[in-house]
């Protein structure tokens, strides 16, 4: 499998978020993600499919597994439910605490810049696309 012909999973921003997302991945704990709307749209990106296979990125920018998308949606952030919650792998014990976390994360500076807009908030109806995904590959190191 040549991970170089995948298109790169790259969550959150290179850093301490990110090592903790991949770190949760590569344990099998994280089989969820979630992401805004209005990001693929402001990209003009295509939404993920079901079925699509990437290379997860780590903050070195090195491939280091393979996820494989297996439920891709767009729901209300007011309708994430605690299982996608718990499933995102991040230890939050509540829909409140996990959106809380990302709240924070989508309001951030780095977020709001990628958005171009400065004043960028998140509401019960803004759309979130959430999906889950299986483990296919680990990188030997």
């Amino acid at each position: 499998m040549d991970l170089d012909d995948l298109p790169a999973a790259e969550f959150a921003f290179p850093g301490p978020l990110r090592d903790r997302l991949v770190a949760a991945i590569l344990s099998g704990a994280k089989t969820a993600t979630s992401g805004l709307l209005v990001g693929y749209e402001r990209a003009n990106e295509p939404l993920p499919r079901v079925g699509q296979r990437s290379a997860v990125v780590d903050s070195e920018g090195r491939r280091v597994a393979v996820i494989e998308l297996t439920d891709v949606r767009v729901v209300r952030l007011g309708d994430v439910d605690l299982q996608h919650a718990l499933d995102e792998g991040e230890g939050d014990e509540s829909v409140a605490q996990w959106r809380a976390g990302h709240e924070a994360f989508w309001h951030s500076a780095q977020v709001r810049a990628e958005l171009g807009d400065p004043d960028f908030t998140v509401n019960d109806d803004t759309p979130v696309v959430v999906e889950r995904f299986r483990l296919v590959h680990v990188v030997q190191a």
